[in-house]
């Protein structure tokens, strides 16, 4: 569906990172990997860590998060987002989404904090998510927490490369979150980044990073830490794919925009996309979703993606939404409905760089016939 888009570029740094002798944790693919996400971003400080749940992890950790209080989650999104709230022994909460992108919805958001703060909860954050590459709506987002004191962590797993009215994804909040796993807009296998303005929480983050040995001699630690970091030759491998990364996405909007065109006029069929007030073009187009409507399609989604197996083609539901996870059952929630609907008749598409135009000319072949066209 999203297979890593590996080529000779990739291959040579890597081969370089190793022939230097740097092949454990941290050395100058590191350093400069940081740097470069930094200038892409446009943010002051980068830690290159092994996961975007580790991101998560530590930037949490970072604005207090912890037991006795509540960390503010989308519902319609990855169970990282969620997970690395709970490790930190916090209560994660869920708010529903918009129908339109499936990004978290202002209105509702606004309604919980103000029924958590008035319930006398200790709010630690809000983590929003930018969902399948788009942005959630900063604009409206940005002046409620303002408002009510919360604090906003950025989860832009997804999202690199794409920005809200003209800054990039990774750049809201206290504190961004990115994503380097095998699937994502561009990889270092598995990886990840913390980005912020603030030193000193990078800083802070650093420490803990790297199991959090103190500044001596020998092993001594005060803290408890983590072994986050990224090693040398995945990073090299990151700043290879991130020389290309305009061009990846580029390839995901095309792709794209042959399923708008493929499956446009077909009843009861839209694209999880763009909003009345906002399109996709801002969007890095990392997965294509159809919203099958199944009052009015011939199919419904679960008959779409048997459809799509049977051909030997990757397909698969939107995110199952977190407050409908057994894991989370118990956890209160905020909800209007629009993120099991997506959930139900979401059908996501193979939308990876990598995929040549006969690998979408099938996609669309198999999709229009399944669906009546």
């Amino acid at each position: 569906m999203s297979k890593a888009d590996i080529t000779e570029l990739e291959a040579a740094s890597v081969a370089a990172a190793a022939k230097s002798g740097w092949v454990a944790p941290l050395g100058p693919s590191v350093d400069a990997f940081e740097k470069a996400l930094c200038e892409r971003v446009g943010v002051a400080h980068g830690l290159a860590l092994s996961s975007g749940t580790a991101a998560l992890h530590l930037a949490l950790l970072g604005v207090g998060a912890g037991p006795g209080t509540t960390v503010v989650v989308p519902s319609m999104t990855f169970a990282a987002s969620a997970n690395a709230v709970a490790y930190t022994g916090a209560e994660p909460v869920f708010v529903d989404c918009l129908l339109d992108d499936g990004n978290i919805d202002p209105q509702l958001l606004g309604l919980a904090l103000d029924d958590l703060i008035g319930e006398g909860e200790h709010v630690a954050a809000f983590v929003a998510v930018d969902l399948l590459g788009r942005t959630a709506d900063y604009g409206r987002i940005g002046p409620l927490l303002q408002e009510r004191g919360i604090i906003l962590i950025e989860d832009a797993a997804e999202a690199l490369g794409a920005d809200f009215e003209g800054t990039s994804a990774g750049a809201f909040g206290v504190a961004g979150a990115l994503s380097f796993n095998g699937n994502k807009i561009m990889t270092t296998s598995g990886g990840g980044m913390l980005l912020s303005d603030d030193a000193e929480f990078i800083a802070r983050a650093r420490y803990l990073s790297t199991q959090a040995r103190q500044p001596v001699a020998w092993y001594e630690h005060t803290d408890i830490g983590f072994n986050y970091r990224l090693s040398n030759i995945l990073a090299a491998l990151g700043l290879a794919q991130l020389s290309r990364l305009d061009e990846m996405i580029g390839r995901r909007r095309a792709i794209r925009g042959r399923y708008a065109e493929a499956f446009a006029g077909i009843d009861g069929v839209r694209l999880l996309r763009g909003t009345p007030d906002r399109d996709d073009s801002a969007d890095n187009c990392w997965l294509t979703s159809l919203i099958i409507d199944p009052q009015r399609s011939r199919i419904d989604a679960r008959g779409l993606i048997s459809a799509f197996d049977a051909a030997d083609i990757e397909a698969r539901h939107v995110w199952k939404p977190m407050h409908l996870q057994p894991v989370f059952a118990a956890n209160r929630a905020w909800v209007n409905g629009n993120s099991e609907y997506l959930f139900i008749n979401g059908v996501t598409l193979p939308s990876g760089s990598a995929l040549l135009s006969d690998d979408i000319d099938r996609v669309i072949e198999v999709g229009r016939a399944a669906l009546g066209a």
